[in-house]
């Protein structure tokens, strides 16, 4: 999902952080549900570790993100609506459309990743000025993409490691 080219107004940004919840709240589910339907002889400590990896992570990228929604000066969105829009673009698939936990949770990573650098290029285009202070927002989610890129990477190579 490409956010948006530019973020116009504290409203709009809580709007995409809301976003950015929801969709950290997908991901972790995804985890708990792959491993869950995993058949115990597909079991071991590397996915295992994996999944609580990611679970652990979405936690932490929420509250932070959560954090940057309160400093803000602006109206939240309900939270149907929200869910309903990371559905529309992100929950498309279930767990049980990928060829494994791997790569659901590959996909996962990858459309995190994709949506935190459309976010952050669309705030670095904005010449709007935040209730929040900008460099610091940036830094945050900045911090979230490259746990992103991090999680991308891991996978790959556990990927690598089994083939």
């Amino acid at each position: 999902m490409s956010t948006t080219p530019v973020v116009e107004s504290d409203d709009h940004l809580a709007r995409l952080l809301q976003i950015a919840v929801v969709l950290e709240e997908v991901v972790e589910a995804r985890a708990y549900e792959q491993y869950r339907r995993l058949p115990e002889a597909e079991r071991d400590a590397a996915i295992e570790s994996l999944l609580e990896s990611v679970s652990a992570e979405s936690a932490q990228h929420r509250e932070r993100i959560e954090g940057l929604i309160e400093e803000l000066d602006a109206s939240s969105v309900a939270f149907d609506e929200i869910e309903a829009l990371v559905g529309e673009q992100y929950a498309k698939t279930s767990a049980a459309d990928f060829d494994g936990v791997l790569y659901d949770q590959l996909h996962g990573e990858e459309s995190a990743y994709k949506f935190y650098d459309d976010l952050i290029s669309a705030i670095e285009e904005s010449e709007k000025q935040f209730s929040i202070e900008r460099d610091r927002l940036l830094a945050v989610l900045r911090d979230i993409r490259k746990d992103e890129a991090e999680g991308v990477a891991a996978i790959a190579n556990l990927m690598g490691e089994r083939t």
